[in-house]
């Protein structure tokens, strides 16, 4: 099958860590890997933000990135673009009037991409082409983003409404998680046009290690990994520190992950303010930030800590706790979002309230017993063995395509079959959680 991605802001080439550069990006370029070993041909559309990169970049055996221009050649936030998403429709008609180029399929990954999406299969039907079947993958819905941060929520006014467009012209959306399935609800989406295919991780990159072997009295070592922001709840666990250092709780080593490099975090106003509630709650000596790193060095950093801990307020997906269980360590989560269904709580990890630092005080002093994590890093890594192996997560996105791009008789195969076709909530809640 040909398939055209779009990505409109999260190339698969940026370095991650840069603004707006995460776990989209990650997935894109996985997803696109994983479907091209499967034996089909992958062009990854993403917007042209330097004028000296060429129109096409391999990424992988049978995988492009294509350069679309769209907008000023420079780096612009996400949420600048979307007066740039009907140019970026218009290239990407003109290219799929020749049949050489046309693919089957278009999957749109976040909104905007979408928009350019649905632009581009209009342009075709008018010149006569015919019509593209599009897939979206929101990533995140502007409604949940929203409610979270209110007026410092700087998406476009016309986001959520123009998702809900989405959710209706567009063939198939995947969710990725049972939450968002009932966030699409909320906004018009109805069953018959929703499948849920989770994000997925690289189980040859992250995998188990020696479990760090310290004198017992050592400090609990806990990691915070991704973007530096304040949703992300880092503070959250800073206070949980203060409260276990309050109860005379052996000491707890927090590493705090991203944000800018190591040389520039003085200069960061999040690490400025996390600096200053670590030293008001007297934990300043225990909390140290590592600044950005490298994406190849994350498995060794996770794999040299005990628990790795993802308090955010909210969560769309989360792949950080998806790492983390591959790399064999347990995790302490906020109970949001993907990671109501990533985390068996007590199986591979402890779902926390968000927000609640008294809570991931108790996760993280019952995770001072060392068999009792390694019990539930042990569980961790066969929970994403079974469920989250990009093998799996292409095999599943493939069935969607076919669902909406194959012959008719595929078609009709492939949504005869729910566990193919569709995961229901009560489907997604069964298993090991």
């Amino acid at each position: 099958m040909q398939i055209a991605m779009i990505s409109e802001h999260a190339s698969p080439l940026a370095v991650l860590g840069e603004a707006d550069a995460g776990g989209q990006n990650v997935h894109v370029a996985a997803l696109a890997r994983s479907l091209a070993a499967d034996g089909h041909r992958i062009d990854v559309y993403t917007r042209r933000d330097d004028p000296d990169l060429p129109e096409r970049v391999p990424l992988a055996p049978g995988v492009d990135v294509v350069h679309v221009d769209a907008g000023p050649a420079e780096p612009l936030p996400k949420d600048d673009l979307l007066p740039w998403m009907e140019p970026f429709g218009d290239d990407l008609a003109a290219r799929f009037t020749d049949p050489a180029t046309r693919p089957d399929v278009l999957h749109a990954h976040f909104w905007m991409s979408g928009l350019a999406a649905l632009r581009a299969t209009r342009e075709g039907a008018r010149t006569g082409t015919p019509r593209v079947p599009v897939v979206q993958t929101f990533h995140a819905l502007g409604s949940v983003k929203r409610r979270y941060q209110g007026a410092a929520d700087t998406s476009p006014a016309e986001r959520t409404g123009l998702e809900s467009t989405l959710c209706r012209e567009a063939d198939l959306v995947l969710a990725t998680c049972r939450d968002e399935i009932r966030e699409l609800h909320r906004i018009g989406a109805t069953d018959d046009r929703i499948r849920m295919v989770p994000c997925g991780v690289d189980l040859r990159t992250f995998t188990p290690g020696p479990v760090p072997v310290r004198p017992d009295d050592d400090p609990l070592r806990v990691l915070s990994l991704g973007r530096l922001v304040t949703r992300k709840g880092v503070a959250t666990v800073v206070e949980a520190l203060a409260r276990l250092a309050e109860r005379g709780h052996q000491p707890v080593e927090l590493l705090v992950a991203g944000g800018p490099p190591v040389d520039q975090l003085d200069r960061d106003a999040e690490v400025r303010r996390l600096r200053g509630i670590a030293r008001d709650a007297g934990v300043a000596e225990h909390v140290r930030f590592l600044g950005a790193v490298p994406h190849d060095d994350v498995p060794g950093l996770i794999r040299s800590v005990d628990v790795v801990a993802c308090t955010p307020w909210y969560e769309p997906f989360g792949i950080v706790p998806l790492e983390a269980g591959a790399c064999g360590r347990p995790v302490v989560a906020s109970a949001v979002g993907g990671m109501l269904d990533t985390v068996a709580h007590d199986r591979t990890g402890i779902l926390v309230p968000p927000r609640d630092p008294a809570a991931v005080a108790a996760a993280l002093g019952r995770l001072a017993d060392r068999r009792f994590r390694r019990r539930l890093g042990t569980a961790a890594r066969v929970r994403a063995e079974r469920r989250y192996g990009w093998a799996e997560i292409a095999r599943q996105t493939s069935g969607a395509y076919t669902a909406v791009a194959g012959p008719p008789a595929a078609r009709h195969h492939a949504t005869a079959h729910p566990a193919v076709a569709h995961t229901s909530l009560a489907t997604a809640a069964g298993g090991t959680r």
